[in-house]
């Protein structure tokens, strides 16, 4: 195990000692906010010590056991429990690397989902309902469940703009390096000479903010108007003005919602979506300030970065960000994109115990 790890777990056995005071004091236990506080740290730290108590065990039965090859009538033994707790160390030493990294709260959130036509035209109208589909079909493998808020459909199909609600267990953990612009290079069905156009798209994954964030927007900061839905919908949908647009007056930005029949709950909705699009703006601008100062691998997930490249006439897609290529575009374009975002979380891991050993070194 290497020093920086070593030290930094050294802390949880006196942390948890420490929790063990606080909590049984009774100004604490009468402070709710500040009990809650611990107790939850108090569980993460227990889980770190519990977890490095098993680490120093493996390793004192493994010096125990190596001290006992000298002696003929145990060698055979001490062999068989050398390989074991060999093969146990690592794991366990894996465990607490995770467990140490830092959590992203946002994690466990819903997430909506922006899909956005750019440069191409139609093609990149049709790209956005090829990767509106691709991650549909995804959310359906991990039985998530997803539902349109607003769409723009395009006007040979696809969409100008879509934006879906993803609902399910740890979706924006798994989602959140989707965010970037997309590229497609592909001969499109209106190319009658074979040519292969590049057209792109950008895609921004929004951890859905819980109720008391957006009671935190001013309401006199918010324009409300009120429009007839278009495109698929139904009778009542299309002929009713139910759909909504909120315009957030002091940044410019602006959510719609008109997949319900009822104006009430398409407020709701877009009201979510704009507290949404506020706080990834606040985190994209932190995360710049952060980029001065290190050089991220995943990077901020600005729009701006090209991050992946789906070349169909190769059968190739390409992750710019961590040099990975598969040659199964086929099957990720039907959602199987598991092995991609694995390797971006994979990657992730690696940056953040980077960070940690460099952190622990300039103390």
């Amino acid at each position: 195990m290497k020093p920086f790890l070593r030290q930094q777990l050294e802390r949880y056995p006196v942390r948890l000692q420490e929790l063990d005071f606080f909590l049984s004091q009774q100004d604490v236990v009468q402070d709710m906010d500040r009990f809650r506080a611990l107790t939850r740290e108090h569980a993460e730290v227990t889980e770190v010590a519990g977890v490095f108590a098993q680490f120093l065990q493996c390793e004192s039965g493994l010096a125990s056991a190596r001290e006992m090859l000298d002696d003929p009538e145990m060698a055979e033994m001490a062999r068989d429990e050398i390989a074991g707790l060999e093969a146990q160390l690592p794991l366990l030493e894996d465990t607490l690397q995770k467990l140490l990294l830092p959590k992203d709260p946002d994690d466990v959130r819903n997430t909506f989902l922006e899909i956005r036509a750019g440069t191409g035209g139609d093609e990149s109208a049709l790209f956005a309902g090829d990767l509106l589909r691709m991650y549909t079909r995804y959310a359906e493998r991990r039985g998530w469940r997803t539902e349109i808020v607003s769409e723009s459909p395009g006007e040979v199909g696809g969409f100008k703009e879509v934006v879906i609600r993803i609902e399910g267990d740890g979706v924006y953990g798994r989602l959140k390096f989707e965010s970037g612009g997309h590229r497609v290079q592909r001969v499109p069905a209106t190319e009658t000479q074979g040519r292969i156009h590049t057209s792109a798209c950008t895609v921004a994954a929004l951890p859905e903010p819980d109720e008391a964030q957006a009671v935190q927007v001013n309401p006199a900061d918010l324009r409300i108007d009120t429009y007839r839905a278009s495109g698929a919908g139904g009778q009542h949908i299309n002929k009713t003005d139910s759909a909504v647009r909120i315009t957030h007056i002091p940044t410019g930005i602006v959510a719609e919602c008109q997949d319900d029949r009822s104006q009430h709950r398409n407020k709701a909705k877009a009201m979510q979506v704009l507290v949404a699009r506020l706080h990834e703006k606040e985190r994209s601008e932190r995360a710049a300030k952060e980029a001065a100062t290190r050089k991220g691998l995943i990077g901020s997930g600005d729009r701006s970065d090209r991050i992946r490249t789906y070349n169909f006439p190769q059968g190739r897609l390409t992750d710019h960000r961590i040099n990975l290529t598969l040659y199964k575009l086929t099957f990720v374009m039907e959602g199987d994109l598991d092995e991609v975002i694995e390797a971006l979380l994979l990657a992730r891991k690696a940056e953040q115990l980077e960070e940690l050993e460099l952190g622990a070194t300039a103390r």
